[in-house]
């Protein structure tokens, strides 16, 4: 039995901070053992804050994919590739735009919000707008089932989802629908399919849910039936058409414990990140120097664990007994706030350095990663494909 598909990416912004790791890429490198997973470097996404400059793209992409690769994504176990390496994307894309309402696009959450926090630039564009309806094209092209997110992400998924109904609302039906059940029906043996038209009449009539359910399990166990066949007479049973794309659910990602050195959010731009791969002896001196609880004036002044910012990487970086040491002498000021850091430091230096490791061979030979970059795009070019073949018979496009 396959697995079932999750599909996420980022854009190339560079080198990637413990933020983003524990933030999204733990989660991915877990996901990539328990199901099919498809991660996109979203280059093309780079370019809707950023178009008058795409000098740098380029080695913000390998950057970012040794990062991956560091963090322990296994080309093996997931597929690995770059979105503008596959024109399909934009094709879908153009195909949505033709029947999504622009309100749709104008009321996702971050629009406004972006706009707003990147007032030093010309946001105006159709791809800024446009942006959440390229994310639904890369979802539904890979006919994903879950697409991991934040909580505050799930807006974006949620437009995927009306993208995909809107399309197979417009396009569902087949040309020759009837002929074509009629046709699906005719494979099985007769008193199978007058069975089967007797559920489906109960199911519309009464909503009667075990006639649903025995039906569509008769269909998913059915010999004579092929994958066609099967969504056709789904589609015919339950009163619509066939579904051409797949309506992904929130995979929702557990919330990141770690902020920034400075207590708000870990970001590059604010000067408050640690690097995936960063130099110890840097790390030593930012966790160092990072603000302690304002009432900690004097070594003798007690102070409180949970208005210090460096409890919040305690509890991503230290055991029980560590942490009841660090309330114990912060409480008490038995233990100054250089002491205190130092299980920080230990801890980061430990979870950096297999990653450091792996790093270590595509830092050397470059030419690996992008070996690995070609070979899942060609992976994910295949599913692409099949897709847009599926889309361009739905509409009528495939003359």
């Amino acid at each position: 039995m396959s697995k079932e598909r999750v599909l996420s990416g980022m854009r190339p912004t560079g080198a990637l901070h413990l933020g983003h790791y524990h933030g999204a890429l733990k989660n991915w490198v877990r996901l990539q053992s328990e199901m099919e997973c498809f991660y996109f470097v979203a280059d093309w996404h780079a370019l809707t804050t950023h178009y008058e400059d795409a000098s740098v793209i380029e080695q913000h992409v390998y950057e970012m994919v040794i990062d991956w690769l560091a963090a322990g994504l296994d080309p093996a176990q997931c597929t690995i590739f770059l979105q503008s390496r596959l024109p399909e994307h934009a094709e879908l894309f153009t195909l949505l735009a033709m029947g999504t309402p622009i309100g749709w696009l104008e009321r996702v959450p971050t629009y406004k919000d972006q706009q707003e926090k990147l007032n030093d630039k010309d946001l105006s564009t159709y791809g800024f707008l446009g942006y959440p309806l390229l994310q639904a094209a890369d979802i539904l092209i890979y006919k994903a089932n879950y697409v991991p997110v934040g909580e505050d992400q799930a807006s974006h998924v949620e437009l995927t989802r009306e993208a995909a109904r809107r399309f197979n609302h417009l396009y569902g039906r087949e040309r020759d629908a009837q002929q074509r059940i009629a046709a699906s029906l005719a494979k099985l043996p007769r008193d199978s399919a007058k069975r089967l038209e007797k559920s489906r009449k109960q199911y519309q009539e009464t909503g009667d849910a075990k006639a649903l359910e025995g039906a569509l399990a008769y269909m998913a166990q059915a010999p004579e039936l092929d994958p066609d066949d099967r969504e056709r007479l789904s589609g015919h049973f339950k009163g619509t058409g066939r579904t051409v794309l797949i309506e992904p659910q929130v995979l929702l990602t557990p919330t990141s414990r770690l902020p920034g050195l400075d207590g708000a959010k870990m970001s590059k731009s604010y000067n408050n990140a640690i690097a995936l791969r960063e130099d110890a002896d840097s790390v030593a001196q930012k966790v160092k120097r990072m603000p302690t609880d304002p009432a900690r004036i004097k070594r003798t002044d007690v102070g409180d664990p949970l208005k210090c910012p460096v409890w919040q990487f305690h509890q991503v970086y230290s055991d029980e007994p560590t942490r009841a040491w660090v309330t114990q002498g912060c409480t008490t000021a038995g233990i100054g706030c250089l002491a205190c850091k130092q299980p920080v430091i230990d801890g980061i230096l430990a979870e950096q350095q297999p990653m450091r490791e792996r790093a270590q061979a595509y830092l050397d030979h470059p030419q690996l990663v992008r070996d690995i970059v070609d070979a899942g795009t060609q992976r994910a070019r295949t599913a692409a494909q099949q897709t847009m073949r599926e889309v361009r018979e739905a509409i009528g496009l495939n003359y």
